[in-house]
């Protein structure tokens, strides 16, 4: 009977490492089966649709836009109005329909104050439905 207690150098040993050969192949054959399947996918059912002879929606008016300039003066489209009477001057735009959007463009050098100001003052008058008008960038901020 004899007993080994050195190990030599050419024996296996245990590797600890995960094989990805398998999964590889696993995730090519699932990324070929979708490319596949995707365009399957979005084919549009032929259905012959009937028609309607609903009115279409009004077409909203012209909408009532206030202008707040640099020089603190407002205007109601292109009347300048006085701020103690921009709610008559926005009553007189809209028709005393208050549910209608008013659009607000306000100068940039105002601060926020002002414009959060005018905006309580439109609140106030009966307008809650206000919007801020900027200018479209293309690009970047």
């Amino acid at each position: 009977m004899a007993i080994r207690l050195a190990k030599r150098a050419d024996e296996d040993t245990e590797t600890h490492e995960i094989n990805v050969t398998p999964f590889i192949d696993v995730i090519l054959v699932l990324l070929i089966i979708f490319m596949v399947a995707a365009p399957l996918a979005t084919v549009d059912v032929p259905v012959n649709l009937p028609s309607a002879s609903g009115e279409p929606p009004p077409h909203p008016g012209k909408p009532i836009f206030v202008t707040f300039k640099a020089d603190r003066s407002l205007a109601v489209g292109d009347e300048t109005v006085v701020r103690a009477g921009i709610g008559a001057a926005l009553d007189a735009a809209s028709g005393s329909d208050r549910g209608q959007r008013v659009l607000l463009r306000a100068d940039q050098t105002l601060s926020y104050g002002e414009v959060m100001g005018l905006m309580n003052l439109l609140r106030n008058a009966g307008y809650l439905r206000v919007a801020l008008v900027a200018l479209e960038t293309r690009g970047g901020p």
